[in-house]
């Protein structure tokens, strides 16, 4: 400020065109100094990466390094990526610019990982696999040179995966025979379905599902143990790999082991409940019975006691036959002999009914 100060002030003056002109060249001189400095200082950090660039024709330039730094993207993660396509033979055509590097780096993107799919993928020459797929499945979260990987050699998944509460998938045929099955899924990924598609636990389980109802819809085991092969061939014709992250290629049964007889064992928990709910309407009809009886023998000592109410009233009968004349003595005893004929036969029978009444009758009298 005080160089500009002084040079204003010269130049109202009209002072000495010769000091006015040695400020001048001072400023200038410093200006060139201080540029020539930042210029340095950037050739100093960007000039590696910028010769690689330029070497190998990734065409970023030294203003676009500085730009990242702004930006706040990492240079040499966009020029190594750049480098690699290029090398490769992935040109800007197909999508891999510059300016779409630095888009997926600020999204959050692996550059270096979606530039090694993208080379793979043209590698192998059989999968269609561009920049904006690649990026949409890397920023989804699912590692996209995996995904490749796995359509170019296809991964086994064994059913039921490892670690799993059980160790093999049971089944049980129209005989009654269950079947343990262990099979290996060979499955590939499918790159169009990866974004939104189901996972391997969804192939598991499907596969699973499938084996069980192959193994029921035989009529016995002894076709399963005979053809293995019957059980991949309806498990394959259901499409299983629907809405999936792979295609299924083929699925392989590894081991066929015979359990236990449930149909057997089923008979017999059936027949002893049926044994048991026998016994309990058993139970119950003996209890009927005997409730019946019962009331039976209730029924019996009422009727015994309106005996005995009767034959209470026949002495009372004849005291009052008696008394009223009707009955004389000579009927009397003829009563009590037709009695005593009825007391020994009964003895004689072996009846032992007593003359009980017939006293009591003869008291009354």
């Amino acid at each position: 400020m005080d160089l500009l100060q002084r040079l204003l002030l010269l130049a109202q003056a009209g002072g000495d065109g010769g000091d006015f002109w040695f400020i001048i060249t001072i400023i200038i001189g410093f200006v060139v100094i201080v540029g020539g400095l930042v210029i340095f200082f950037i050739f100093a950090t960007y000039f590696r990466l910028w010769i690689q660039s330029f070497t190998t024709g990734a065409g970023i330039g030294i203003l676009d390094l500085l730009g990242m730094t702004f930006r706040k993207v990492s240079p040499s993660v966009i020029v190594r990526s750049k480098i690699m396509a290029v090398q490769a033979g992935i040109t800007d055509q197909q999508g891999v610019t510059t300016k779409a590097l630095e888009a997926h780096y600020l999204a959050g993107g692996n550059v270096p990982l979606l530039i090694r799919a993208l080379i793979a993928a043209a590698k192998a020459k059989t999968i269609a696999l561009d920049f904006k797929l690649a990026s949409a499945i890397d920023l989804a979260g699912r590692n996209v040179l995996e995904a490749v990987q796995t359509s170019v050699y296809p991964k086994v998944i064994d059913c039921p995966s490892r670690g799993s509460a059980r160790d093999s998938l049971d089944g049980v045929a129209q005989d009654g025979i269950q079947l343990k099955v262990k099979a290996r899924v060979t499955v590939r990924a499918n790159l169009q379905q990866l974004i939104g598609g189901a996972t391997e636990e969804t192939i598991v389980a499907r596969v699973g599902e499938g084996i069980v109802s192959a193994i029921g819809s035989a009529n016995a085991h002894g076709e399963v143990l005979e053809n293995p092969d019957r059980i991949s061939r309806t498990v394959l014709s259901r499409r299983l790999d629907s809405q999936t992250a792979f295609e299924i290629v083929s699925i392989d049964i590894a081991d066929v082991d015979v359990g236990e007889n449930i149909g057997a064992r089923l008979q017999a928990d059936q027949a002893e409940a049926d044994m048991h709910v026998a016994r309990a309407k058993a139970e119950g009809r003996r209890a009927m019975a005997v409730a019946e009886e019962r009331e039976n023998m209730a029924m019996i000592e009422e009727n015994r006691a309106k005996v005995v109410q009767a034959e209470a009233e026949v002495p009372k009968a004849i005291a009052q036959a008696f008394r009223e004349g009707v009955l004389g003595l000579l009927d009397y005893y003829k009563l009590r002999n037709v009695q005593a004929d009825t007391d020994m036969r009964n003895s004689i029978a072996g009846t032992g009914t007593s003359s009980s009444s017939s006293d009591e009758q003869g008291t009354a009298a």
